[in-house]
């Protein structure tokens, strides 16, 4: 089958227009808790953590490097791969045989899904590059049934490998998919070396962080455990499907991932592709069935746009001259992106100060980290000289131990019992006194014989994110030493 000509134009001018918007609102806030967190695992760079592979935390290493302390420097890659992902969305129309308005529309899904234009586009994660790369395997696989050549499979498992530095999901989407093919074709998929020799380099590489997380109790099937504890208290597999659909777009975005599902399980002339309409569903149902982040299957929603896309500007121009319905979904396209805009931090800081504190105000995440810092700092000067000398650093959470590290150096080091920070050191036993950040008088009185409350957090603006109001104790009579002690404040949970 031919394909048509790539829309060069218009699609670049989609993504370049997206890219602009996050551009413009990257410096907005500051760094999310998550991005220090990267940028403090980079200070402490090894062959896996707690809660990840080792990518992010060396790619937030580089840009903190070519880009010193700057938070838009930090998250161009989210930028750069958002605007890439809107160009492969538009070439995977592209291998389904859409035209130039096909293409378009689905580069402008893309472009106008919530998910992945401000969840994984606007700040430095490890779903921001899981998305991108998901995004990319899935126009290889296509790719690969239209030319059967066997490279592109191979490549898939290059595109894996890097895959599985960031997030261990990418897996699902292969077993399912191979399972797929086996069941309704192309069943000589299975059967490609080239398929088994790119996989045998995405193990290879998988080797040291399996051994790092077997050398250290495999802190990462904790971690998923905790994920589905978050999940169902956020209404788990209820809410599963309609927060995917919502991330996917309101709109737009749902309406082509519902439709692009069922074309490529149903539709005749898509019958070389259905596996891949299987697969969207069989990963969607493990991921449902493990309790995990509905934005697991966001990997997937370039797919369903593109093969969506293609159909749904046939079925149209069929039925209704273009300047009948043209109109009506360039409407439906500007809504669906002014919805996306606003899950960008478009409000000025302001407008939240004295509202109650929610943990569904993400966003508030990205402020007050230097006041924390700050807070600190000034509890720690205020210490008497002969105590200052001798004070030990801990805090509740990584993100608090890690926005200490970066934006007080001056500072002792802080440690934390919290996730990944746990395994960065621990506490020296020869300090005398321990400030401690967060937590409460009752959790931290069996391992200290007298605490006092020293200080508080405060960002200054009275606006109510998780920091706001955290206590800072001052806390001596230490039990037992730091390296006996510390496995008591190991917690992978996040709860403020």
């Amino acid at each position: 089958m031919a394909v048509p000509q790539f829309a060069r134009l218009p699609v670049l001018v989609v993504a370049g227009v997206a890219m602009a918007v996050l551009l413009a609102f990257s410096g907005r806030y500051g760094y999310h808790g998550d991005e220090l967190y990267f940028l403090a695992a980079g200070r402490h760079l090894d062959w896996g953590y707690a809660d990840q592979p080792p990518l992010l935390p060396l790619l937030a290493r580089l840009m903190d490097t070519l880009f010193p302390g700057s938070v838009v420097g930090l998250r161009l890659p989210a930028v750069v791969f958002t605007g890439l992902g809107i160009v492969i969305a538009a070439l995977t129309a592209r291998e389904f045989g859409g035209e130039r308005r096909a293409q378009v529309m689905a580069a402008g899904a893309y472009a106008c899904s919530p998910f992945l234009l401000a969840g994984a586009g606007h700040i430095l994660a490890t779903h921001m590059v899981d998305v991108f790369l998901w995004t990319v395997i899935a126009w290889l696989v296509v790719r690969w049934v239209r030319l059967r050549d066997d490279r592109l499979l191979f490549a898939a498992g290059l595109v894996t490998a890097v895959d599985l530095q960031v997030k261990f999901l990418i897996p699902v989407f292969w077993v399912v998919l191979v399972l797929a093919a086996l069941a309704v074709g192309p069943r000589d998929l299975p059967r490609r070396p080239l398929l088994w020799a790119g996989g045998a380099v995405a193990v290879l590489t998988c080797v040291p962080t399996l051994v790092w997380q077997a050398t250290h109790g495999w802190p990462q099937l904790e971690m998923n455990r905790i994920v589905a504890d978050e999940v169902s208290y956020a209404g788990g597999r209820l809410t599963f499907l309609p927060m995917a659909l919502e991330q996917a777009g309101i709109g737009v975005g749902a309406v082509l991932v519902v439709l692009g599902v069922w074309w490529l399980s149903r539709r005749d002339e898509l019958r070389p592709y259905r596996f891949l309409g299987l697969t969207v569903l069989g990963v969607t149902a493990v991921f449902w069935a493990t309790a995990g982040r509905p934005y697991y299957v966001g990997g997937l929603f370039a797919l369903c746009f593109a093969v969506a896309a293609v159909r749904l500007d046939t079925v149209l121009t069929e039925r209704w001259r273009p300047a009948r319905w043209k109109p009506v979904v360039a409407v439906a396209y500007a809504v669906s992106a002014l919805v996306a805009i606003s899950w960008l931090p478009i409000k000025p800081i302001s407008a939240y100060a004295g509202e109650p504190y929610s943990p569904m105000n993400m966003e508030l995440e990205e402020f007050g980290w230097p006041q924390v810092a700050d807070s600190v700092a000034r509890a720690y000067h205020e210490l008497p000289d002969g105590l200052r000398a001798d004070v030990t650093i801990v805090t509740e959470t990584y993100w608090q131990a890690s926005a200490v590290e970066h934006f007080r150096p001056d500072l002792p080091r802080p440690y934390s019992g919290g996730r990944g920070f746990y395994y960065f050191g621990v506490p020296p036993s020869s300090s005398r006194a321990t400030l401690f950040v967060g937590a409460s008088r009752d959790e931290l009185a069996p391992h200290f014989g007298a605490i006092r409350r020293v200080g508080v957090i405060d960002n200054g603006r009275e606006v109510n994110n998780g920091n706001q109001g955290e206590p800072i104790w001052l806390c001596v009579e230490r039990s037992r030493p730091w390296d006996e002690l510390w496995p008591e404040f190991r917690h992978m949970t996040f709860t403020w």
